[in-house]
């Protein structure tokens, strides 16, 4: 919890200014270009992955079949030698297609509940990733980059806490704060990935399919958590309403 506190302290120490914004030296101009790259792939992930949560909404596909198939698809592409371009992303975007109908429930829930959650969600979700993305190529080469074990230690105590919950049973609190410590640990990824993809492409991995996978990764699973607690906290306001009226 000290690294995250210290990561917010240092940017609010930073003097933003329209020429601190304007500070990309840091990063080389072919590392700019592959930027542009790995964020243009990243648009067409998403656009893929709202394709498959419509395809849930007409034909209820969503499941454990697309969640099998999306991993499957994601290992064939991390197999697949980069110079396999084509192959590549056209594998990058079939697993997006899975991702989107495998979180379809949820989507078809907050459609069914207010669909004005699911747009506010993902426009909460883009400015979230907007914003640490921008801090960490603003911020000097690495600073950021010790996050990473904190942040992998995180995702184990994640799935540990998902592993007792399933044996044991949890309870609603239990949930939540599985629900809010995960985002707080996939958001800090936003950060650390940003800064591994910047470092990587200046030693000469410029492989954008891989990095806009891990992009996406974290976009969705930043996306599921804020859209649930939101879905939480309108589903509490409709229950309070109902009370009010009853009384």
């Amino acid at each position: 919890m000290d690294a995250f506190s210290s990561f917010f302290d240092s940017q609010s120490r930073s003097n933003w200014s329209y020429d601190t914004l304007k500070n990309f030296r840091q990063i080389s101009p072919n590392v700019q270009t592959h930027l542009k790259r790995v964020y243009l792939t990243l648009c067409c992930a998403l656009v893929a992955s709202a394709f498959g949560a419509y395809l849930h909404l007409l034909w209820n596909i969503g499941g454990y079949l697309t969640t099998f198939a999306c991993f499957g698809t994601i290992i064939w592409l991390l197999s697949t030698p980069p110079y396999q371009e084509q192959k590549r992303v056209s594998l990058l975007m079939m697993s997006a297609v899975f991702e989107g109908a495998s979180i379809g429930p949820l989507i078809d829930l907050a459609i069914q509940i207010d669909p004005s959650v699911l747009v506010t969600a993902f426009v909460g979700t883009a400015l979230a990733f907007a914003c640490f993305s921008g801090a960490a190529m603003l911020a000097r080469r690495r600073e950021y980059l010790y996050l990473g074990g904190l942040l992998s230690s995180g995702v184990s105590m994640l799935l540990w806490l998902h592993f007792a919950s399933s044996i044991f049973g949890g309870s609603t609190a239990f949930l939540m704060f599985e629900i809010y410590f995960g985002l707080l640990v996939f958001v800090g990824y936003m950060v650390v990935d940003t800064q591994d993809i910047i470092e990587k492409a200046h030693l000469g991995d410029l492989d954008y399919v891989k990095h806009a996978l891990t992009l996406f990764t974290d976009f969705v699973a930043v996306f599921v958590r804020i859209l649930m607690i939101m879905l939480k906290n309108s589903a509490e306001k409709s229950e309070k309403k109902k009370k009010k009226r009853s009384d």
